[in-house]
């Protein structure tokens, strides 16, 4: 199985694959290739909660072709507990900033073929 299908079957049961580096312990997205702060090549693959609070989003109201059924939605990016790692994902029914706070308690709640890793609040 390669890392996008790992990735995505964790994100459906709510989980993100990461990479732990096994010389400095640094955590990276399952997406790198050397260590970020050693430069090692060697990984630990670690399985994270997809649980932590909404950093920052994008509203959109018109949505591109193929996204109409969603509208409006934002694209978020959700900060996960207790690490630096930030995943970006899908979240459906946002209309205003009144819905969504900066700060609101999210997680990953699954995967969709055309969307990618869908979040959505606790």
């Amino acid at each position: 199985m390669t890392i996008e299908e790992q990735l995505i079957e964790y994100a459906k049961q709510g989980k993100l694959l990461t990479h732990k580096c096994t010389k400095c312990g640094h955590l990276h997205l399952s997406t790198a290739y050397y260590c970020l702060k050693c430069g090692s090549k060697g990984f630990e693959d670690v399985v994270l909660d997809g649980v932590g609070s909404i950093a920052t989003y994008t509203i959109i109201t018109v949505a591109p072709a193929g996204f109409e059924k969603y509208t409006p939605y934002a694209f978020v990016v959700l900060q996960l507990d207790n690490t630096h790692l930030r995943i970006s994902g899908f979240m459906a029914g946002i209309a205003t900033p009144a819905d969504l706070p900066v700060g609101t308690r999210a997680k990953i709640a699954g995967f969709e073929d055309g969307c990618g890793i869908i979040i959505k609040k606790q």
